[in-house]
């Protein structure tokens, strides 16, 4: 990564180093986004609206998505229109026939649209929230999200792994999380961004100022903020009756007691299945199918049988606790590697039971529980693994910036944050406060697929600006104004020559992009093609991160 050597101002900072952010570094570089008219987009009234507005800089996206809610192929309706738009242009109809269409887009490298920028992420690789593991959770779990759908501009998942000599995924296929973490690693070494790129750094009082902002922390100054630190870098705190427990040591082998987890999502079955063999795990969770179903609950065993084979124990033990007849649970009618593995994890779940009473001994606790029916009972545990959710933070940003943002009346606003919280705001624009952006999951889009958009929102204000045309319309998520840029024409950058390409002497090839995945949790449609089985899932649904498959962020 980057040395550390401080300018004393800057025109752009990037808070937060995860994919979002690499995105966005990727076009401040210069590699600009172009339709190309050689790979026509498989919707012809897309193709059709886009053959005139080559530069993806320069386009409307209000007009360009107009007919998508009508269209016969199926676009996002949860995800920004932005995004949905950049989306099925890098991997068209990717959700049904996956490597059959080339990617729409081309990347050309022009050097005179580079923005000086700098990336400040805290982990310690490039990644975010992929190069970081708060919990106690295997590296080797699959990603949610599919290959194809986890690549970043310029340098590809795919081509990481066949460079790395792993065996080449197919379509549909989940990478693990360590192999998402050691691409996003090298990625910006890839292609060539790693100088604006910095990682183990902390970012604090970031205040606004006559020229722009103040990072106080680096004593930096600069015009343009662009905020990428995500919305799972905290797990929701325990409760302070539980505090002590999470002070045990989280190390197997001290004594023979179960581990509790307390947790109803992916996160929480993250650390189930992580959980070594012939160990006992205890499972607080709620559970309410109707009104407030679990995540997990849209896992389609085939396509994520290891989050099924959890979610069937799960609806195994609440079963039993609401007095219904003992049934087998169906995951054990059938034999496959993760429902042996919870057999062997010795598996107790506990649905909607409370944690009434504490109490440390030595390297184990008693906690005294209440169940669904009122009944009181103990039980004897080695460690607590609370993870009932996941938040982001602001608390790099001043209190004038937070209210800012998050507009709250009282004096001091909480700066931890959901994909809710700026999501009204993010539909109106993505520019949140005055030379304020915001990319990734604090959109509210938080898988990798749906980054894109938001990255060339803020790309394209911030070079605006930068060349001093402050009259062109700012376009927003869901309407980017004008036709094209006469500007941009004017300078003959937009049809920059192959020649003059080859002879900037920097990434001169044109980049098909390929990215993120589709939704495991509503819309869930199980695909047979060719043997392989795949289901989507809306995005709202999809949990970002993933810290086993995500993080957008």
């Amino acid at each position: 990564m980057a040395q550390v050597q401080w300018p004393d101002k800057i025109d752009t900072v990037v808070i937060g180093n995860g994919p979002s952010a690499l995105i966005l570094s990727f076009i401040l570089h210069g590699n600009i986004p172009y339709y190309d008219n050689a790979h026509p987009h498989p919707d012809p009234i897309l193709h059709q609206k886009l053959r005139d507005s080559i530069c993806l800089l320069d386009i409307d996206v209000s007009d360009l998505t107009s007919h998508f809610a009508a269209s016969r192929i199926s676009y996002s309706t949860q995800a920004l229109p932005i995004n949905v738009l950049l989306d099925t242009l890098i991997r068209p109809l990717s959700d049904i026939d996956p490597g059959e269409h080339e990617s729409c887009i081309k990347w050309r490298y022009e050097p005179q649209r580079r923005i000086e920028h700098v990336v400040l992420g805290n982990t310690a690789d490039a990644g975010g929230q992929w190069a970081d593991n708060p919990i106690v959770g295997s590296w080797d779990i699959g990603a949610l999200s599919y290959t194809e759908m986890l690549s970043l501009p310029g340098y590809s998942l795919m081509e990481h792994l066949k460079g790395q000599k792993e065996m080449v995924a197919e379509d549909f296929d989940r990478p693990s999380r360590r192999m998402v973490a050691e691409y996003l690693k090298i990625y910006p070494r890839m292609v060539g961004i790693d100088g604006s790129i910095y990682t183990n750094t902390n970012v604090e009082g970031i205040s606004r100022s006559e020229q722009g902002f103040h990072i106080k922390s680096h004593d930096l100054r600069c015009r343009n903020l662009v905020l990428a630190s995500g919305t799972f870098s905290n797990l929701v705190p325990a409760r302070p009756l539980l505090q002590p427990l999470l002070r045990l040591s989280s190390s197997l082998g001290l004594n023979d007691f179960p581990r509790l987890v307390v947790g109803s999502g992916f996160t929480a079955a993250d650390v189930v299945l992580s959980i070594p063999a012939n160990r006992k795990v205890l499972h607080i969770f709620k559970w309410a199918p109707d009104e407030n179903p679990s995540p997990l609950k849209a896992c389609h065993p085939s396509a994520y049988p290891e989050y099924a084979s959890v979610y069937k124990e799960m609806k195994l033990a609440a079963k039993q606790a609401l007095g219904s007849e003992r049934v087998q649970s169906p995951m054990r009618k059938k034999n496959n590697a993760f429902q042996d593995r919870m057999r062997d994890v010795r598996y107790e779940g506990l649905p909607n039971t409370c944690i009434k009473d504490v109490d440390l001994h030595g390297e184990s606790a008693t906690v005294t529980l209440e169940d669904n029916n009122g009944q009181i009972f103990n039980r004897e545990i080695s460690h607590l693994e609370y993870v009932i959710g996941r938040r982001g933070s602001l608390e790099y940003l001043d209190q004038g910036l937070l209210f800012e943002l998050l507009g709250h009346s009282e004096s001091t606003p909480s700066s931890l944050i959901s994909g809710k919280t700026l999501r009204t705001k993010v539909e109106e624009s993505l520019e949140v406060a005055p030379n304020v952006f915001v990319i990734g999951s604090l959109t509210g889009d938080s898988l990798i697929r749906f980054a894109f958009g938001a990255c060339l929102y803020a790309a394209r204000e911030i070079m605006l600006r930068s060349a001093g045309d402050l009259h062109k319309a700012p376009f927003s998520n869901g309407d980017v104004h004008g036709a094209v840029d006469k500007r941009w024409t004017d300078n003959g950058s937009s049809t920059i020559s192959e020649k003059e390409n080859q002879e900037s002497g920097m990434m001169n090839h044109d980049y098909n992009g390929i990215n993120d995945h589709t939704n495991p949790a509503k819309n869930m449609d199980i695909r047979n093609s060719a043997k392989r089985v795949r289901k989507t899932m809306d995005a709202s649904q999809h949990p970002s991160r993933r810290l086993s498959g995500c993080t957008i962020s």
